[in-house]
């Protein structure tokens, strides 16, 4: 796309500064890996995977069993002297639960290392569109330094022809004044598009701690969008995977309505006769007052609120996909339209008006003028790449177009 720009351009343009001996050429794709491979926010991720997995672990344990060691009349008056009628028990409980509360946690903990994952997967998402906008940020920035020069190069080659006519008293002395203003200007300009392309290279690199001036882009903003603009597989995976947790959480609160029994074994000595006895128990509670609706019911609102609230996110990604779709062609089209019906009017313009003005024909002001109507189209071509940018850049992460999980068919 810009080659063509450049081409349309037919004015004497000045070289672009030589890339670094030891840049490296970098492709999206490249700074992607590259980002993903430094960023700490993924191993965060990795991290919580890992912790959901440790939980799953902890659900599978069985409550831990109690020793229990008790005296009875180890000091008292009359028979009950020091240890006479003494009574040791010692016995061995266990709670064994009801109503498949080990089921439930486990299932819950499944449910929550799926949403770590899940959640992951977005998360390098959200990663990877921050690149892609740093990347193409680069892009832009190399062509705003293009066009400064091409424009530096115009307004150079008419300060000459300004200054052949001055001196030969064809034009007042003003006209060199405002023919060296506008170089000038073309010169600021100049250093301002390297300066913001240098600061967009570095702010690209950090992403992966390294230096912009290691780098050197290779790609367009005009690359073209995918025709096919479903919904990014991994938010509707996340979505999914958060509802589930949510049922599993109410399966968990349910499971608590059934109470335990704490059954119980063991020996006691009597002192008195040096006989030994055999106890048993178990422990039954009567769930008269608290049968957990009030846990069970919270759960469910929570489960429809996940629920709603996912549709109705979903219904926005549609929507705002279907409306960004429609404007990123037509950022395209303007874009495209600059290139092969405009700049080719404006730059034959501006020849025009340079020979006219060499023989007499016309002011320096003209000349302007014509020059200045590049300008403004050169202005309006980037307005439209940066918007088809920002749309490029929304519309990849709605439809998961770098999403590795989904280009390989694996789980992240």
């Amino acid at each position: 796309m810009f080659p063509k720009l450049r081409t349309a351009l037919l004015a004497a343009a000045l070289a672009c500064p030589a890339t670094a001996t030891f840049a490296e050429p970098i492709t999206l794709d490249d700074a992607i890996a590259k980002a993903v491979e430094a960023a700490p926010s993924i191993r965060a991720n990795e991290a919580a995977i890992a912790a959901a997995r440790a939980g799953r672990v902890q659900a599978g344990v069985r409550p831990n069993p109690t020793v229990t060691v008790e005296g009875e009349n180890f000091v008292g008056s009359g028979p009950y002297n020091v240890f006479g009628q003494a009574e040791i028990t010692g016995t061995y409980s266990q709670t064994i639960e009801r109503g498949g509360k080990r089921d439930a946690r486990l299932a819950f903990a499944d449910r929550d290392i799926g949403v770590a994952e899940a959640s992951s997967r977005v998360g390098r998402l959200e990663l990877v569109s921050a690149v892609q906008r740093a990347f193409l940020n680069v892009v832009i920035a190399g062509y705003v330094v293009e066009i400064a020069e091409t424009r530096l190069g115009v307004e150079i080659e008419m300060q000459r022809e300004a200054l052949r006519r001055v001196r030969g008293y064809k034009d007042p002395l003003f006209v060199e004044t405002s023919a060296s203003a506008r170089v000038t200007q073309a010169q600021l300009n100049l250093t301002e598009a390297r300066a913001r392309h240098v600061a967009a290279r570095d702010g690209l690199a950090a992403y992966w701690g390294g230096s912009g001036m290691d780098i050197e882009t290779e790609g367009e903003v005009m690359s073209g969008i995918p025709a096919a603009r479903q919904l990014a597989e991994a938010d509707v995976a996340l979505a999914q995977a958060e509802a589930e947790r949510a049922l599993a959480a109410v399966t968990l609160e349910q499971t608590r309505v059934r109470q335990d029994y704490t059954l119980s074994g063991g020996a006691r000595f009597l002192r008195g006769t040096n006989d030994v006895a055999l106890v048993a128990g178990v422990t039954i509670p009567l769930g008269r007052f608290d049968r957990n609706q009030g846990n069970i019911a919270r759960a469910q609102a929570e489960k429809l609120r996940i629920e709603l609230t996912a549709e109705a996110q979903r219904l926005d990604r549609l929507r705002r996909l279907a409306s960004l779709g429609a404007e990123a062609d037509a950022a395209r089209a303007r874009a495209d339209a600059i290139v092969v019906e405009v700049y080719p009017q404006t730059t034959k313009a501006l020849r025009q008006v340079r020979e006219g003005y060499a023989r007499g024909g016309f002011t320096f002001r003209d000349m302007q003028g014509a020059a200045d109507a590049i300008i403004q189209a050169q202005a309006e071509w980037l307005n439209a790449v940066t918007r088809y940018r920002d749309l490029q850049t929304e519309i990849d992460r709605l439809t998961g177009r770098f999403d590795a999980a989904a280009d390989k068919g694996i789980n992240p």
